[in-house]
Formats: structure tokens, C-alpha cells, sequence
């Protein structure tokens, strides 16, 4: 199993890079056991979408993956707080996440058409999650 950002998505959810602690929290909540599956329209055959729960020095965080079942792989579509429009209801229920996951999923198809996906590993003398 591997973990993934599409480029733009980075960039919208993180900016220019992503912190050390961020990343920890997004290979912490990449645990696929612990994830709630939920639903979303317009999903790649072969994949679900996978809700995590983690807890930064900022606050808690929701993050939402998209697993590609086959495979494990798991690639981050939103890392947002629960005062956020999408990150308060990661539901099918809540218009602004339908838009956003469309959006979103659009831009990691574009990205990967274009080989422009960074593999999420942990930082030197960090023990793998």
C-alpha cells in the first residue's frame, strides 16, 4: 500500500508543500482498517472513498482518500478542519462536498494522466506507519 497527492490537490489543501506534521497526520490516518467508508457520486471504477479522523497541534482534522481496492493505494482528496464548508459534513448529504469531490477528482485524474502525483512518505528517522 502506498499513499498519493495529485499536485493540485496539494496545492489547494496544503499549498506550497506539505509540513512534517501534516504529513505525519495523513500517513497516521492512511490506515485503512480504521477508515469509515462513505459514499460520492462520480467514483473511478474500483475505488470507495475512505474518511479518517485525526487529531494535529491545530486541531482535529477530517481527511478523505480515495482507496483503489486492487491495489491498497490510497490517495488524499481533502484534509480540511470541521469549521471548513466540506470538512464539517464529509457526506453525499452536503452539496459543497459533492462539488468539492467533483472537482477534486477531476483535478487527480487530470494529475495523473499527466504524471504529476507525489508518493507520501515519512520523514527520515520517522518510524513507518
Amino acid at each position: 500500500m502506498a499513499l498519493y497527492i495529485a499536485e493540485r490537490i496539494r496545492k489547494r489543501e496544503f499549498g506550497r508543500g506539505i509540513s512534517a506534521a501534516d504529513k505525519e497526520s495523513l500517513l497516521a490516518g492512511a490506515r485503512v482498517c480504521l477508515g469509515a467508508s462513505i459514499s460520492g457520486h462520480g467514483l473511478p471504477k474500483g475505488t470507495r472513498l475512505l474518511k479518517a479522523y485525526v487529531t494535529t497541534k491545530q486541531g482535529p482534522r477530517r481527511i478523505l482518500y480515495l482507496l483503489v481496492v486492487q491495489e491498497k493505494d490510497l490517495f488524499v482528496l481533502f484534509y480540511r478542519t470541521k469549521l471548513d464548508d466540506v470538512g464539517a459534513n464529509m457526506s453525499p448529504k452536503n452539496s459543497a462536498f459533492n462539488n468539492a469531490l467533483a472537482k477534486h477528482l477531476d483535478l487527480l485524474r487530470d494529475d495523473m494522466a499527466a504524471d504529476r502525483i507525489e508518493e507520501i512518505t515519512p520523514e527520515a528517522g520517522d518510524t513507518p506507519v
